[in-house]
């Protein structure tokens, strides 16, 4: 399996930008802490070793100049202490290669400047005792030993200036994540009032933060309002023609019910009756479901009761219960069940066996309903949902069919809903299967 850059980058805005904070802060600690390690430690380091250096010829030659071992040891006793070092001719048990603490930053430059400018150098040893160096020398008495501290040939431990960066940049991180966290917040904020009113919510909301996301946060609101001016708009201009609709429609079917019952006469109520049943579906797709406002409901009595309606008008319907447990959903559920009844409607005017699922996930609650009709070719599944689409003749509303507004309502209350529509393929029967999602 093959994974990109991309795959391991954080997907949140918050993320990415701690990233671009972080990731360039933490290169320049790195880049300045082994620059100034290398450069000025190791320079102070060979300034402060040829010092030395200078101290242990002098050493040398005074042992070198003694007749013997007792005499150079009386001899050079107190030059050492002058030097602040300690003396021993002959050295035994000695090191016999050099030593180091493995997390001793400047212990090799001090080791290498040493041997450089030390030819009869038998070992450096920096680990055995804590702060202090014991350099072995081959002298004419044998092997010379010396032991100074440590602070004369190399700068205080360069772990002191390592401890300060890292706290520092704790504390600058600290402060840059705690600004950042307060910038994003008032996107975080518009971006769940653009969702809510995506589902038909409306909650407070106040722009806020930087001027570009205040900018933002207005036309939000601008949109939210004109779009709440429209929905209110077209609800009164919707309620003025359904009762200027209905009101001759009444009168004609009171009209015919006082004439004599004849074919004439049934054919007419027919008509009528069509007409009442294309203007419900013409006023239920113009409302949608902004006369509804959400609450908490459950999905599982919205399926029991869309069962008993459809088992009321003389249809069969299987239904299959997929749920864990006890699921509560915040929807519109008369909204809800008109969509799912649609679908439902659908199936038994194409298909002869129906079938209704109700399952979730973390995500979703699905509505699934399947049948045997014959289905709706993969081509033609995305204009099914135009409204007033009719794919074939057998569906136009003069002969039967319904208005082609159906799959339109139910896929306009997956959307307000934060779900989707989806048409397929039943596996199971055969025919369509239409997937209503709901977001939890």
């Amino acid at each position: 399996m093959r994974y990109s850059l991309k795959s391991f980058l954080p997907r949140s805005l918050f993320g990415r930008a701690a990233l671009i904070l972080v990731v360039p802060t933490v290169t320049i600690q790195l880049i300045v802490s082994i620059a100034f390690i290398q450069r000025h430690f190791e320079g102070v380091t060979r300034q402060l070793v040829h010092g030395v250096v200078l101290e242990l010829s002098v050493l040398r030659r005074a042992v070198e100049a003694a007749p013997d071992a007792e005499a150079a040891q009386r001899v050079v006793a107190p030059l050492a202490e002058g030097f602040d070092m300690a003396v021993t001719v002959p050295a035994t048990g000695i090191a016999v290669e050099d030593r180091r603490s493995w997390g001793d930053l400047t212990a090799r430059p001090v080791i290498a400047e040493l041997r450089a400018r030390l030819p009869n150098v038998l070992s450096i040893d920096l680990g055995s005792q804590k702060g202090m160096v014991l350099l072995a020398e081959q002298t004419r008495h044998g092997a010379m030993q010396i032991a100074l501290p440590r602070t004369r040939v190399s700068a205080s431990n360069p772990h002191q200036l390592l401890v300060i960066m890292v706290l520092a940049s704790v504390l600058m991180t600290l402060i840059a994540y705690l600004f950042l966290r307060n910038q994003l917040r008032p996107i975080k904020r518009l971006s769940e009032a653009a969702e809510a009113f995506g589902k038909g919510e409306t909650v407070p909301y106040r722009p806020r933060g930087a001027l570009e996301v205040r900018a933002a946060g207005a036309a939000f609101l601008d949109m939210r309002a004109r779009i709440e001016r429209a929905i209110e708009t077209r609800t009164l201009m919707l309620s003025g023609v359904s009762h200027d609709l209905r009101t001759p429609i009444t009168r004609l079917r009171l009209g015919l019910s006082m004439l004599p019952e004849d074919e004439d006469t049934r054919a007419l109520l027919s008509d009528v009756r069509e007409m009442e049943r294309l203007v419900d579906e013409f006023l239920a797709f113009a409302r949608g479901d902004a006369m509804e406002e959400p609450v908490t409901a459950d999905p599982a009595q919205i399926a029991r009761q869309i069962v008993e309606n459809v088992a009321r008008s003389g249809h069969s319907l299987a239904y299959v219960q997929r749920l864990e447990g006890p699921v509560a959903v915040r929807m519109r559920p008369q909204a809800v069940q008109r969509a799912v009844e649609n679908l439902i409607g659908n199936a038994l005017r194409h298909g002869k066996t129906v079938q209704m699922a109700l399952s979730s996930t973390d995500r979703f609650v699905r509505f699934v309903i399947e049948d045997d009709g014959p289905g709706i070719p993969e081509g033609q599944r995305e204009a099914a949902l135009a409204p007033f689409a009719r794919l074939e003749p057998s569906r136009d509303p003069n002969r039967g069919g319904g208005a082609g507004l159906g799959l339109s309502i139910a896929a306009d209350v997956a959307r307000s809903h934060g779900g989707r529509l989806s048409l397929g393929r039943s596996d199971r029967l055969g025919g369509l299967k239409a997937e209503l999602s709901l977001a939890r």
